[in-house]
């Protein structure tokens, strides 16, 4: 039996980068969004160790800044080099998905 976990890890990078782009948010609220577009299955366990390698590649930052609901919240921002990759990913996705779509509807 196939199984997506492989092929949605990569995915969710480029996801990821997506909703951090222009806008200050966290993990859980990333968690919530992509739950909202339909990634039903995607929890922590799964969003915050993506978050760390996105961190370490330097492709988002992280600040700890006071929360309207509790303790201090880290909050991600894209970097110059994320917005870099981001646009790269969706230039890759639309290649890669374009070819698939084409073999897949023969």
């Amino acid at each position: 039996m196939f199984s997506s976990t492989q092929m949605l890890k990569g995915l969710l990078e480029g996801c990821i980068l997506k909703i951090v782009n222009g806008k200050r948010t966290y993990g859980y609220e990333i968690c919530e969004m992509l739950v909202d577009y339909g990634f039903e299955h995607v929890n922590e366990g799964i969003v915050y160790p993506i978050l760390l390698r996105l961190e370490k590649k330097k492709l988002i930052t992280a600040k700890k800044e006071p929360s309207p609901h509790g303790p201090k919240r880290k909050y991600y921002y894209l970097t110059e080099e994320g917005i870099v990759y981001l646009n790269a990913f969706i230039d890759s996705w639309s290649d890669v998905s374009s070819k698939i779509t084409n073999i897949l509807g023969e």
